[in-house]
Parts: C-alpha cells; structure tokens; sequence
C-alpha cells in the first residue's frame, strides 16, 4: 500500500455494492455529507484502488463471495504496522451469512452494518471509520519522523566520534612523542602549542553540544538589552575574521546608514552572525567571496550571510536548521565541526523573536543566510504649531510616557515637547523598559491600567534597571480610591494625578528650563528607534 499518498485518495471511500443504483445512491449521500467517495465496477477495480489510497471500503455481504476478493483480502493482510484500513460490510438483514461469519474470523478490520441503513446511521459510521483511519495516518508520519531521526542521530554520533578522534590522533602522537624523546624546552614547545590548539578544538565541540542541549531543555538565559544591531554584526565579523582570512576570502561588510535598535542578548546575537560567517567560510572554497548586509526591511532588521561557495541542494533547505542533519557532500568540505551550528542559530533567533532561512539555487550555486529580527517601535515625530501660555515656563530633560492610548500618549507628548522637554512615547510595559534603558529618562509618566504589564508592575521593573533608582515615577490614572492610591504609592511612584490632568500640576513636578518668550513650531523626537 502506497504510504505516500496524497490526502484527497488517502480519505477516499471505496464502494462496492450490490447493485449499480446502490452504488449511486451511495455515492451521492456520501459527497452531500463532504466526503471523496469511489464506485468500482468491479472488485478487481477496488482491490486496485485500494493500493491508490483508501480511508475505508464500504461493500456489500455479497462481495465476501466474489473469487476475486481474495486479492482484497491478501492487501489487508499484508498493510505496513501502522495501517488497519476500515472495512465496513453492509449485510442481509436477519441473514446469519457464512460468508459474514467467515469473514468476521480474518486478521482484518471488519464492521458488519445490517440494510436497509438508515442514511444518518451511515454517514456517522463511515465517518467514524474515517476518523480513526486518519489516526493511522497520524502514527505513519510519527513512525516516519522517528526513523528519520533515529537515521540522523546514527549519522550525527559517526560525525561526532570521527570529530573527536581527529584532534586525539596528534594529541596521542605528541605524547608519544615526548615520552621517548627528551626535547629541550625550546624544541617542544611546538608541540605544546599544537596541543593546545587540539585541545581548544575539543573543548568547543563540547562547548556547542552544551549548547544545543541547553536549549533544547529550555535552561539557557537572555541578558536583553537594547543594541544596535550593526555593531553586533560588526563584533560577529571580528571573531570570524582569523577564519577568514586563513581561507583568503573577500569580505564585504554593508551597513545601514542610520542604526538599527533592536532589543537582546549580545553576547547571543554575536554567536549567531558569528556562526553564519563560520558556516560561509568553510563551506566555501578557499578565495570565495562572503557579503554581509545590514538592513531595514519591511518594519524589520534582516541581516544577509551570502556566499558563493557550495550552495545547499533544494531539497535540504528546509531542514538544515534541524538537529542531526548534514547536506549531503559537504561535511568532507568542511574544516571541521559537528554540523550543528545552524540548529544553534535557529534557536537562538526564536528566542530573540526573530526567524532564519536559508536560500540557494542549488549545489555550487553558493547560499544566503537571512536573519531577521524585531526593530524596536519606527520613529515617529508629532508636530506642534503655535504658541503656550509663558506661564507654563519652560521643561527640560528627558521625559518617557506611557500609555496604550495612542492619542493620549502622542498629545500630551507634544505638549511637553512644545516646551522644551526632550520626550519618548511607549504604548507597552516591555517597550516602555527598552525605551527607558537606552534613554535614561528624569521622568517617567505611567498610565496605570494598561492590558499585560500594568503601570505598577512597570514602576518596580524601572526602579530595579541600573541607573534609574532615582527617576522620578508619575502615576496618570483614572484610579482614584484611597486602596489605589496605596497600592500606587507601594509600587515606587512619587506622585499620582488623575485623568484628565490638570496640566498646570503636572508642569509643577517636572524639570523647569527657561521660560517661553515666543511661539515655536516643536517636533516631539520619539526615541522609538527604527
């Protein structure tokens, strides 16, 4: 039986009736009640058919007896572990048949529904059939996946054994070596150093199976913060550099004109373009050409690794970021390694929000790794015409608002702005804390009941971030009650103002400059990077 089918034959139901206008009838009852039904002509027909693909046959009691069902039943006998195809058998009605009674007896899944059936009673039943012949479907592609991955660990630990023998030999050689000839310090001292090196090349075989384990058990920890991703690329092509250079490619690093903030782990997202560089300069031929873009595309930050050395066959690109698995051919190219750099990759930039994929148009075509990750919020500027009162003096400092009213973010934005303040706008608890720790705000203005993150939470999370101890926290809420005003009060605010506020006491707690004396046109610069 054919275990590659095609879903629309796999869910088939194969008739073979009694009569032609049973057979009809059937049929057009079936595909009213949305399913893929086939008459056959005959039973030579549904035993081909079956080998097509089937969810369940539906025959009747007088099929049991035609000499050719025998080719039927040597197909049910002979299915794969994981299929028991539904036969359902519509029978006489009072007839105690042999053939039923026989039939009853075989290896086989066999259900006996006495006619005439109700029509209900029948599609319930072959949809029943169905269901559990789609479970078989399941456990196939689970057995499938299991000896795929059973095939590729098996591969994956030859490559590792022959990974780790490969620096014993010379470590064993050199050992010998010193033990029957006594070298002065100055003539082993090579050998030392090459010792050293096979040792550091063992040690970070072991260092990215920790890793990957690490990863997979869910035990590995970010330190985010905001970057700016360029720079990080940047530090990845520094530590490739040697690797590199040692294979004598050409290097073309280029970087976007304005930065790109994005907020995670340095030390993460170095390995990540380190490993992407590691990858092009082995799998490339030495005097190969490596290009790496920074860029911004489409809302997000995409970072490019492009080669033109052994390119990945088509039919691997969806699965080279899985563990285990190696492209074919190109783990002799390679300067060494397990093969599970890209499976590092892949998680590390989930973990950050982010996705990879491969492209290539094929072998010895080269390849193009892409990254991409989440920019923090674009930027945005608010414009305010006119004059302000010149009793309002003028603000100065940094001041971060929050709020998940945009408009109400954006308005009293432009109006601090309008006199001078230096202001950021977050509409989130999490945006709000990478803004905070680029920033370094004098004033922070919290809405208190925003969805996820409340102000309250946010207000402990600020004053816990290094160098913002001593910010001062303004609570702008429609929460009033004394047990608010508590809870406020123990999440670290220094002041609390009601919706709407009254501008003249909000001004009162925030960093005067010098006062306004004439009108101005202010663009509030938010520092929502792009």
């Amino acid at each position: 039986m054919n275990e590659g089918l095609p879903g629309s034959k796999e869910q088939r139901v194969l008739l073979r009736t009694a009569t032609g206008k049973d057979a009809a009838l059937t049929k057009t009852v079936l595909e009213r009640a949305g399913m893929q039904a086939h008459a056959c002509k005959s039973v030579e027909e549904l035993a081909r058919e079956i080998e097509h693909g089937a969810g369940v046959l539906l025959i009747a009691e007088e099929v049991l007896g035609d000499a050719a069902f025998s080719a039927v039943l040597a197909i049910l006998q002979k299915q794969p572990p994981w299929s028991d195809l539904p036969v359902l058998i519509l029978a006489r009605t009072g007839a105690d048949s042999i053939a039923i009674v026989d039939a009853m007896e075989m290896a086989a899944n066999f259900t006996v529904i006495e006619r005439p059936i109700r029509v209900f009673s029948l599609i319930s039943s072959v949809r029943t059939a169905l269901r559990a012949r789609k479970r078989q479907y399941e456990l196939r592609s689970v057995m499938q996946g299991l000896r795929l991955a059973d095939q590729r660990k098996t591969e994956f630990l030859a490559t590792l054994a022959h990974e780790l023998r490969n620096p014993l030999a010379p470590l064993s050689t050199a050992l010998a070596l010193l033990q029957i000839r006594k070298l002065s310090s100055e003539a082993a001292q090579p050998h030392y150093v090459m010792m050293q090196r096979q040792v550091q090349h063992m040690g970070r075989l072991i260092d990215d199976l920790m890793e990957v384990s690490r990863i997979t058990r869910g035990k590995i920890e970010l330190k985010p913060e905001v970057l700016a991703l360029e720079q990080v690329v940047a530090d990845a092509v520094e530590l490739s550099r040697p690797l590199l250079n040692g294979a004598r490619h050409e290097l073309e690093l280029m970087l976007p004109d304005e930065s790109l903030k994005v907020r995670g782990d340095r030390v993460r997202l170095t390995q990540v373009f380190s490993n992407l560089l590691n990858n092009a300069a082995k799998y490339t031929p030495s005097g190969g050409r490596v290009a790496v873009t920074v860029e911004h595309h489409d809302g997000a930050a995409r970072v490019c690794v492009r080669d033109n050395g052994m390119g990945i066959p088509r039919d691997m690109l969806a699965s080279i970021f899985e563990m285990f698995v190696q492209v074919t051919d190109t783990s002799s190219a390679a300067q060494g390694g397990l093969g599970i750099g890209l499976t590092l990759v892949k998680s590390l930039v989930e973990l950050h929000g982010g996705t990879v994929r491969a492209y290539s148009a094929g072998a010895g075509a080269g390849s193009e790794l892409v990254v991409t990750l989440p920019l923090l919020a674009a930027a945005r500027s608010v414009v305010v015409d006119g004059a302000l009162p010149a009793e309002y003096g003028r603000v100065s400092g940094r001041i971060l608002i929050v709020d998940d009213n945009r408009e109400a973010a954006d308005s009293l934005a432009a109006l601090l702005g309008a006199i001078g303040a230096e202001t950021s706008v977050a509409y989130d608890g999490e945006e709000a804390l990478a803004i905070a720790a680029s920033i370094h705000p004098a004033v922070c203005i919290l809405d208190i009941g925003m969805p996820g993150m409340d102000g309250c939470e946010l207000a402990r999370r600020l004053r816990s971030q290094a160098g913002l101890a001593s910010v001062v926290l303004v609570a702008l809420t429609g929460w009033g009650q004394s047990e608010d005003r508590l809870r406020i009060t123990e999440a670290g605010f220094d002041h609390h103002l009601l919706k709407p506020v009254a501008i003249d006491k909000l001004l009162a707690l925030l960093p005067k400059g010098a006062p306004v004396d004439q009108p101005r046109s202010a663009a509030v610069q938010s520092q929502r990077e792009s």
